[in-house]
């Protein structure tokens, strides 16, 4: 079971990833909707995974969820964060895998792809 935050600007997404992974047995420890929120919450509880939307509206200077990224591995070089995305976004998804994500998931999110993607991460 790992300890997961949730990041997207998008309610019905953060209720859809958390049903799926509470269904999955792991515990959501934070839902997050920007990615300043993110990096403040990701300080204070640490999970062990975070699942991180990359195109989400600026907020306190933080634009999109490859700047959250960052901002968090630099509190955490470590950090397992798994980007969230639509369509056409591949530029993006390099530069965040690039930058230290674990992987992504292609929206719409399913149980069977969040499964996919957290097996592969070791958690200690």
């Amino acid at each position: 079971m790992a300890k997961i935050m949730i990041v997207d600007d998008a309610k019905i997404i953060r209720i859809t990833i958390k049903k799926h992974l509470e269904a999955l047995g792991h515990e959501v420890v934070s839902l997050a909707e920007n990615g300043f929120d993110a990096v403040e919450q990701y300080e204070k509880i640490k999970p062990d995974i975070v699942t991180m939307d990359i195109t989400m509206p600026e907020q306190n200077g933080i634009k999109n969820g490859i700047e959250a990224l960052d901002e968090i591995i630099k509190i955490d070089k470590d950090a397992n964060v798994i980007m969230i995305t639509s369509h056409g976004e591949q530029r993006m998804v390099m530069e965040a895998i690039s930058k230290g994500s674990k992987g992504y998931i292609l929206k719409p999110v399913t149980k069977e792809k969040l499964q996919q993607i957290i097996e592969k991460i070791p958690l200690s």
